[in-house]
């Protein structure tokens, strides 16, 4: 029996347009190869919803995912104005609690890399944290923002974190700066060290925040899983994407207990809007992992073989990979592939 399951994509802003139907091209070529169905639905997000909903997720939109199995997101911009909706990601996270953002960084055949070997995840809590969002002005010119860590929080990302060291090659790094945050730090890595009992064949190293974001330039194929709190995953994520060749080549998964939302780790980059010059290849990749979510991982893997051959042969590169290829042709050849 064919299983359909329903998907709801956000194209977003700038760039996103492109890139997601870059990823839903790709996602259709495996679907024809597979005994499975996506019944994809479109939503409206992002701040170009603003001026019409007076939010960037508009009622309608909720709607829709909250009937869904799981959610592409496109980037999407968010406004830095005092007062403006918070980031659409963001929303989705607290709302359907999920609070494992999950971002693999790994070198691929010619992409320029530090290191020609690296393989690492990085899982970061997806919740709270400097995320919360709880800013506030004091007096003119004195603001204040608060971090909030709960051992609730910090035991889930750690549970997620120790089982996926157990997939993989049993090493987990914990990063913090206990040092100095002795507080919410130290709760992050109680609940760390309380999970790691229930794991003992997995090995554990900590890391301070600054002395990670060192060794990922220094060493990065020392590490395999490493997890963290809400803004220092973003940051060291976001470096170990680009350690790894391009931004354009990082996807994320944001995973809770009943529902999953997949988006590529860069942003929306209005200025290449409708230049066809982006790599969608982060997208297509969060579409990936969509698929291995959902338990389809025989065409989760064709896709990824699909974009290694691709990114292997060399001919289509686009210009974040120092070609000069469209962002169409890139997916054009990885259909070809499937």
């Amino acid at each position: 029996m064919t299983k359909t399951y329903t998907i709801v994509a956000l194209k977003g802003d700038g760039i996103g347009p492109e890139v997601t139907e870059a990823t839903i091209k790709v996602l259709e070529a495996v679907e024809k190869k597979s005994n499975f169905k996506l019944d994809i639905l479109y939503g409206e997000a992002g701040a170009h919803c603003i001026p019409q909903y007076g939010t960037n997720l508009p009622q309608e939109t909720l709607e829709l995912i909250k009937n869904s199995n799981a959610c592409l997101k496109g980037p999407m911009t968010t406004p830095e104005e005092a007062g403006a909706p918070v980031s659409v990601a963001v929303t989705l996270r607290r709302i359907f609690n999920l609070y494992a953002n999950v971002r693999p960084c790994r070198t691929y055949p010619n992409v320029n890399s530090i290191k020609p070997n690296i393989d690492l995840v990085v899982v970061r809590e997806n919740t709270e944290g400097l995320y919360s969002g709880a800013e506030a002005l004091l007096t003119p010119g004195v603001g204040i923002a608060l971090r909030i860590i709960t051992k609730e929080a910090s035991l889930k990302v750690a549970e997620f974190a120790f089982k996926l060291a157990m997939q993989r090659k049993k090493h987990l790094t914990y990063i913090h700066k206990g040092n100095i945050l002795r507080i919410t730090d130290g709760i992050f890595k109680d609940a760390v060290k309380e999970i790691q009992t229930k794991y003992p064949e997995v090995e554990v190293d900590d890391l301070h925040i600054d002395a990670a974001t060192m060794q990922l330039i220094k060493q990065p194929e020392k590490y395999d899983v490493m997890v963290t709190t809400n803004l220092f995953g973003d940051i060291i994520s976001d470096e170990a994407a680009q350690v790894t060749g391009s931004l354009g080549l990082a996807a994320g998964a944001n995973i809770g207990e009943n529902y999953g939302m997949f988006e590529p780790v860069h942003g929306s980059a209005p200025k290449y809007t409708n230049m066809n010059r982006v790599n969608p290849i982060a997208t297509i990749m969060a579409g990936v992992m969509m698929l291995d979510y959902l338990g389809e991982k025989t065409a989760a893997k064709i896709i990824e073989n699909a974009i290694l051959n691709v990114l292997e042969e060399g001919k289509v590169r686009t210009h974040d990979l120092g070609g000069q290829a469209k962002g169409t042709e890139i997916t054009d050849a990885i259909v070809a592939k499937i």
